[in-house]
């Protein structure tokens, strides 16, 4: 008799991401990463991509503090599965609502392309400089603007340092 490895949720365990199974996020592993820390990530990473001043004045000259275009791709994308399946997953734990979840993908997605067809360890510049670059930013911008309007943030001030997202993100 064959035995199957598939768990009760009907997905394949994956050795890569341990933890528990959810049942609230369609069987998305889960870790200790409580959902505001996942949504200041999120709006973190978007906020650098959405942000062409920005990304000249730290991103094109290699400024610490930032990261650089790499980080804030992991950061959009490592503890939320988003380059794995859509935003939509996330409403009403991390994303308010399908409007948010929408323009997240959109970002997403446009960020992912231009990462894949670039390199992970390409420099700045080559992201900065691809053809599709500017509608990025734009969907990047589109979805950081609602994000930050519905937490009661002003979308337009300065992206914080990593080291700030670090200690606002801190548990304990």
């Amino acid at each position: 008799m064959a035995v199957s490895t598939e768990n009760s949720n009907g997905s394949f365990p994956n050795p890569s991401r341990p933890g528990r199974r959810s049942t609230t996020m369609g069987g998305m592993p889960l870790n200790d990463l409580p959902w505001w820390r996942w949504r200041a990530r999120l709006r973190s990473a978007l906020h650098m991509l959405a942000d062409p001043a920005f990304q000249q004045e730290y991103w094109a000259i290699g400024r610490d503090g930032y990261g650089d275009v790499t980080d804030a791709v992991y950061r959009l994308v490592e503890d939320s599965w988003l380059d794995r399946w859509s935003a939509e997953k996330y409403v009403g734990a991390v994303l308010r609502d399908a409007d948010e979840a929408a323009l997240v993908d959109a970002a997403v997605l446009g960020v992912l392309r231009i990462f894949h067809e670039v390199g992970a360890d390409a420099p700045s510049a080559a992201y900065l400089g691809h053809p599709d670059w500017p509608a990025t930013v734009a969907a990047a911008r589109a979805a950081h603007e609602l994000l930050s309007t519905n937490d009661g943030e002003d979308p337009d001030t300065a992206p914080r340092s990593l080291e700030v997202l670090r200690i606002l993100t801190r548990i304990g």
